[in-house]
């Protein structure tokens, strides 16, 4: 079967390139170019990301990352910072808190993706680290051009930035204007950063390793942590509980922690080995999907019709009820992954998909493990919880569309990149967090943190509830697959708690279906926000179905005959994927048309 594509599926033999942004997919083939290997390009790639798209990631932010050395093991490289010593449970009920808030610096974590970055150029690359950092650092010296999503993320939260975060009103807004799209937009103060760490660790070794080792050290103990500590310690911001708090975070934090290595978490489907992060991430969501559609006949289907959509969206509903229930930092919680993907398990689960769209919120029930899972309807104020270990489902209902607030309750969204060079590395990374409006932007340092301690719940029955040195469950959440046992196919895309959704359709569209990885991509989308949202205000919408009008008018109608709650969105609104593959000696790429800012490179 063959699809319609926006754009040529790129296919070359010496290096591709693919990710969110084409400013930084240049960056990425530059350093291929010169000679670089596939990591190498990577830290290029996601370093000019924090400069190129502010609104989606930050250098204060976050990344995993998947890596496949060419005759090497598979690793995930841990980019997700822990909570602060001070995030305690009690420190949030104190403050009578419900939910952690999605702005300010309360729920700042520790800064992850800086250490990550320089731990796999140290150990996988081959470039020093001024030869990586200088395309971000061009960029925000001499300027990019502001895409239409930035312009609006910087209108929406300007009142925010004049009225209560004045260090991020010097940085985006210039003589009370803020920047339009198209316009070139400069970030000085992230330049001087970088130019002065690369400075420093020069000073201190003329080796590739021994500046990157010096480069970590700086920035966990040396002037950027002490400039997050000194901000940290006096700065009171407003967040989205309609008050100004203080942070938690400190230098300290920065300076226990570091960037580690870990074994994917992996399933095996039609031929494929599928490896994610662990259930610290939502990757593993991804990994039951497959085990609950394993049983299915998909391909018997076609990819636009009703059966497939109904199926993989009721087997989402059911696998990240189970994320809800179970997953957390398996460096504190048990959570029972063998379980999880047995085929006992979902074999059990299967039997609960039928022909009707389930309005229920539906964990597994696996004795002496998981917890409550919070539901909280999107619209209203109602709450409630799913007893998991009496297996009682709660139904909801939802109204209208919640009001947005003006504390900095905008939401932040996803990068992503995927490079695979002539040697056959492969990487895929998912970088996020210290979003332009996710919390006030450092002084001296042109950057914010990230919030994402808005992930844990303050519930203390919750797997993901909030603890000291805790890795927030995130969202973020890279995928590699192997093919035969051979890694073929790195992938992945932005889009929160719809990442292992539309990276799912694009990988069932492949490997079912016969598209290749562009007509995969461009395919219509369509995704459900039926279970509670990572985000605050952590809602659910249960029975939601939103696909884009390119879908035929038979399936909409059909799905709205079997109970779900659909919602017709834009042709070319749903989806974000970027996507690269190796097999018989050709490298592949493509990347997302929607938005006209993803962009696949190769030769």
């Amino acid at each position: 079967m063959s699809g319609f594509t926006t754009r040529p599926e790129i296919v070359g033999t010496f290096g591709v390139v693919t990710s969110t942004h084409w400013l930084a997919t240049a960056a990425g083939m530059g350093i291929l170019e010169r000679g670089g290997n596939a990591y190498d390009a990577a830290v290029a790639t996601g370093f000019a990301l924090q400069v190129v798209e502010p609104h989606l990631n930050g250098p204060g932010g976050e990344v995993p990352i998947i890596v496949a050395p060419a005759g090497g093991p598979v690793k995930v490289i841990n980019g997700q910072g822990p909570a602060p010593e001070k995030a305690t449970l009690a420190t949030y009920q104190a403050l009578d808190l419900a939910v952690v808030p999605g702005s300010g610096l309360l729920s700042a974590v520790v800064p992850g993706a800086f250490d990550a970055w320089m731990l796999m150029l140290l150990d996988y690359g081959t470039m020093k680290l001024r030869d990586v950092l200088e395309y971000c650092i061009g960029f925000a010296e001499d300027g990019y051009p502001i895409v239409p999503n930035i312009a609006h993320t910087i209108t929406s939260v300007k009142s925010l930035f004049i009225e209560e975060w004045p260090t991020s009103a010097k940085v985006y807004i210039k003589d009370g204007e803020t920047p339009k799209a198209g316009q070139l937009f400069k970030n000085p103060e992230m330049a001087k950063m970088y130019r002065r760490i690369i400075q420093e660790a020069e000073a201190v070794s003329d080796s590739r390793e021994g500046q990157i080792e010096a480069a970590r050290s700086i920035w966990s103990e040396g002037f950027v942590a002490q400039a997050i500590d000194d901000f940290c310690r006096k700065a009171e911001v407003m967040d989205t509980s309609g008050r100004r708090n203080k942070a938690l975070l400190n230098g300290k934090d920065m300076a226990e922690w570091s960037a580690t290595y870990e074994e994917p978490l992996t399933f095996d489907y039609h031929g494929y080995t599928v490896c994610k992060t662990g259930p610290w991430g939502q990757g593993p969501v991804f990994l039951q999907q497959l085990a609950l559609l394993k049983g299915f006949n998909l391909e018997a289907l076609d990819e636009k019709s009703p059966d497939f959509v109904h199926l993989v969206t009721e087997s989402a509903k059911l696998a990240f009820a189970d994320r809800e229930a179970f997953y957390g930092d398996p460096d504190f919680v048990d959570v029972p992954m063998d379980i999880l993907l047995s085929e006992t398990y979902n074999t059990a689960r299967r039997a609960l998909i039928n022909e009707t769209a389930s309005l229920e919120i539906r964990p597994g029930v696996i004795p002496g493990k998981g917890g409550d899972v919070v539901v909280r309807l999107k619209g209203t104020t109602e709450e409630g919880k799913n007893n998991t270990d009496l297996g009682e489902p709660t139904v909801a209902r939802f109204d209208d569309e919640p009001t947005p607030d003006d504390k900095g309750g905008a939401k932040g969204d996803t990068c992503h990149l995927d490079i695979i060079d002539k040697w056959g590395n492969m990487v895929s990374a998912t970088p996020s967090g210290g979003w332009l409006q996710s919390s006030p932007v450092i002084p001296g340092l042109g950057f914010c943190l990230s919030n994402r301690a808005q992930m844990f719940w303050l519930d203390e029955k919750s797997p993901a509830c909030i603890a000291p040195g805790k890795r927030p469950r995130t969202t973020l959440t890279p995928s590699l697959a192997l093919k035969n046992g051979v890694p073929y196919m790195a992938f992945g895309t932005p889009g929160g708690d719809q990442q292992d959704q539309w990276s799912l359709h694009f990988f069932l569209r492949h490997v079912h279906f016969g598209l290749n990885l562009q007509e995969a991509i461009d395919a219509p989308g369509f995704q459900t926000a039926h279970f509670p949202s990572s985000f605050y205000p952590r809602e659910c919408d249960p029975g939601n179905l939103a696909l884009e009008g390119r879908f035929p008018q038979s399936t909409i109608d059909e799905l709205k005959r079997r109970g779900h709650k659909v919602v017709v969105e834009p042709d070319w609104s749903l989806g974000r994927m970027a996507a690269a593959s190796k097999e018989d000696g050709l490298l592949k790429a493509a990347a997302n048309p929607r938005f006209m800012q993803g962009y696949a490179i190769g030769r």
